[in-house]
């Protein structure tokens, strides 16, 4: 044998232990990635039970998805495979993974092929080795890798993992759970996500073309983002069309008509502050993720709020349901992450059109808002406001402002934090046509938007308590303090009916009679109390009756009947009524000085339409975990106020209100003429406008103010709540009567005996 031989042989000897070394290494590689020695494997439940993070869907009673909880870059809604059009599913796996079908999580051919040809030629076009079944392991398990070495390593172990996939789920089951994992950007996690956000459908609704699209966005969906590179994603979802005709899944002419057509996207910013029922939507996370009130947690000053809370807790079920109700884990549920489904009594429809009637409105009295503060030194606030009040105010507002926050926290001083309010800089300020780039101090800027008056309206049906529509503001994303159920405002005259009710209930009549004269009370201090009285100066001295005393909102009249009764039973009769803010049992209550929000008072005049019974108001039917599990369900809670008798009395006075007293332009202006009662209100200067009204089937209450008491029409023509309140009141209504699909009428009458007469209650019976 020669040298050469010898070398040969030797050569050979080396490279098969060699080889055989390195084959062992692998095996023992991978089983020691399989015990979990090595690396992280997650255990076997959690790969049957994958920890996807899911946000959670609200729906409206008609089955529309109003929007979602979920943490930044967390928007993801798990769907069925069934769910997912077959478009979708065609172009992944002729893109991604063709022979995703006949492997079992590793494809061999595809492996030595990127191994070979990218990794050994440096062939960048060669395409990856990564299968859809090692691109989910990927997604599920794998961390951020910070170089290449520590990419190197995590391959090995995603091929267990993806081996392990492979025998616990089907080829269906892990594609739905791909597409459901994968992030679009933009806020759209997930296929169903990508789908609503970009193109405006549901994943089942997918045409070839935009299926296409979001599986090209796979590759790189940064580089691939149709919002901003449409050219770019445009050439990318033609290359997608092109390996689905490659695989079979698209004819040679389908794909030459289809790679024809534009990308044209229907794209829906998600954003917590945009789309439908915003004020509601946040209304709703702030109740279900309430914690137990703790007493120490509220300042002195808070303990009515302490103790409204704690009744909230211990008897409203929704209040808190987070934290009230727990997982199979022990773990109390996180509306962000465990893909909850609430399906919320608001209608979708009814929403739209409270919202349009409220910009409609509300766009309309700002410019007569804005024409009649210009040029007045005193703008936006009350002609009576001294200019040191004014100072204090804006002050005040300076000192909440996030702005002033931050400055005081970095530790800058009282006169450096108020010079910068005072540079004129570069900014966005709000207008209803959108922002508007300008240059103004931040202190003006505050001044500015408070020229911006403010709303609030509620509409839910008086017999479920269904809540149909919810508007805390004339526009979320501006102004979020929801003046529905968080604010409260002064009421004025629309507490009357409370006043009324407690008459008719110790056995007055609509037709019962006072003189109309001046009425001086004693309050609670031992002085006289005079209420003013602006109108019906020519009935002076005159007998009228109590229906054309609420009819035109007669301060005389009900002066009158508060002198019949003690402050503290009116009190009493309001905490029935669902009234739960600060009440003093004085005389002038009868007039409406205490604060009360929208929807306590939309809540209290339930009563009317219903036969004397108050119905709480409903948000949610019910709530399903992210398995479809009904986990919380609501149903109505009644309170029976007053009798049948004082209902039917104070639905014919507070109809009154509408036919000829001081709500008349509902008939006069927006040609409303179904049967409904109502009640208008204005409070001291202007500075509350409200209208209260129902149908048989459907009670609304709208009031509408300035940010501050301080900010109000200078003019009871405007300023009064017939002008301000009741046209969205009467707008949203025309709009709702005009759908017949929502199944109201303007035929619909209220359930009174034919046998009832109001009238003859002055008389022996009412009853004929």
């Amino acid at each position: 044998m020669t040298q050469k031989s010898d070398i040969r042989s030797k050569f050979k000897r080396i490279f098969w232990r060699l080889f055989v070394l390195g084959v062992v290494c692998v095996v023992l590689l991978f089983v020691l990635i399989n015990v979990g020695w090595i690396g992280y494997l997650p255990p076997i439940d959690e790969l049957q039970n994958p920890k996807n993070k899911y946000a959670t869907e609200i729906y409206s009673s008609d089955l529309q998805l109003l929007g979602r909880y979920f943490y930044s870059k967390q928007n993801r809604v798990g769907v069925h495979y069934s769910e997912i059009s077959k478009n979708v599913v065609n172009a992944l796996v002729a893109t991604e993974d063709v022979r995703f079908y006949d492997h079992s999580g590793i494809d061999g051919r595809s492996l030595t092929r990127a191994v070979v040809l990218t990794g050994i030629l440096h062939r960048k076009s060669s395409g990856g080795g990564s299968t859809i079944t090692q691109q989910l392991a990927k997604q599920l398990y794998s961390p951020q890798a910070d170089n290449f070495i520590q990419r190197a390593l995590q391959k090995p172990i995603e091929w267990v993992i993806s081996i392990k996939l492979e025998k616990l789920y089907t080829k269906d089951e892990i594609l739905a759970m791909y597409l459901n994992q994968f992030d679009f950007l933009n806020n759209a996690v997930g296929i169903k996500s990508a789908a609503q956000i970009y193109f405006s459908k549901s994943p089942a609704n997918l045409k070839v073309e935009e299926a296409a699209t979001l599986i090209g966005m796979c590759k790189n969906p940064s580089f691939f983002n149709p919002v901003r590179f449409n050219k770019r994603t445009l050439d990318r979802r033609n290359v997608v069309l092109n390996q689905m005709r490659k695989a079979d899944y698209l004819t040679r002419e389908q794909y030459d008509s289809i790679k024809a057509i534009p990308l044209t996207l229907k794209y829906q910013k998600v954003d917590h502050k945009l789309g439908l029922a915003a004020y509601f939507r946040e209304y709703l996370r702030m109740m279900l993720t309430a914690k137990e009130p703790d007493r120490s947690d509220y300042a002195s000053w808070q303990m009515g709020k302490y103790e409204e809370d704690r009744k909230a807790w211990d008897t409203n079920p929704l209040y808190g349901f987070c934290n009230k109700n727990k997982k199979p884990d022990g773990t109390p549920y996180n509306i962000y992450t465990d893909g909850l489904k609430i399906y919320t009594t608001v209608d979708s429809r009814m929403q739209r059109y409270a919202e349009d009637a409220v910009d409609e409105h509300m766009q309309s009295l700002q410019k007569t808002f804005f024409r009649e503060k210009r040029n007045r030194s005193y703008a936006p606030f009350s002609r009576n406001m001294k200019p040191e009040d004014i100072a204090a105010t804006l002050k005040k507002s300076m000192k909440q402002s996030d702005r002033y926050l931050r400055m005081k926290s970095a530790g800058l001083s009282e006169s450096e934090i108020e010079s910068s309010f005072n540079k004129r800089i570069e900014m966005q300020v709000y207008s209803y046509k959108g922002d508007i780039d300008t240059v103004m101090s931040p202190l003006d800027s505050i001044r500015y938007h408070k020229y911006f008056l403010r709303c609030g309206f509620m509409s839910m049906d008086p017999h479920n308590g269904y809540v149909k529509a919810y508007i805390g503001g004339p526009d979320f994303s501006q102004f979020q303090y929801d003046m529905v159920n968080v604010g409260r405002r002064q009421v004025g005259s629309t507490v009357k009916p409370y006043l009324y009710t407690l008459a008719m209930e110790e056995g007055m009549w609509p037709c019962d009679k006072t003189i109309l004269q001046p009425v001086t009370l004693i309050d609670g201090n031992g002085k006289p109390w005079t209420p003013k009285n602006a109108s019906n100066k020519e009935k002076i001295g005159q007998s009228v009756t109590l229906r054309w005393g609420l009819a035109n909102s007669n301060n005389w009249v009900s002066a009158y009947l508060m002198g019949m009764f003690t402050p503290g039973s009116l009190v009493k009769l309001m905490r029935s009524f669902g009234i739960r803010g600060q009440l003093d049992p004085v005389v002038s209550l009868c007039l409406g000085p205490c604060e009360i929000s929208v929807g306590e008072m939309v809540d209290a005049y339930t009563a009317f339409p219903n036969k004397g019974i108050r119905v709480d108001p409903v948000y949610v039917t019910k709530i399903e975990d992210a398995n479809g599990n009904v986990i919380g369900k609501f149903s109505t809670q009644p309170h029976e106020i007053f009798s049948e008798t004082t209902a039917f009395k104070m639905i014919y006075m507070m109809r009154a209100v509408v036919d000829g007293g001081t709500g008349g332009r509902i008939r006069r202006n927006y040609g409303l003429y179904m049967p409904m009662g109502g009640k208008t209100g204005t409070t001291q200067n202007n500075s509350d406008g409200w209208f209260m009204g129902y149908t048989p089937s459907l009670v609304s209450g709208v009031w509408v103010g300035g940010e501050d008491r301080s900010i109000h029409f200078d003019g009871i023509a405007e300023g009064q709540g017939a002008s301000m309140a009741l046209p969205i009141w009467a707008l949203y209504m025309k709009k709702v009567l005009g759908d017949s699909d929502l199944g109201y009428s303007s035929n619909e009458q209220f359930d009174i005996p034919s046998s009832f007469n109001a009238n003859s209650g002055c008389e022996e019976n009412a009853f004929e």
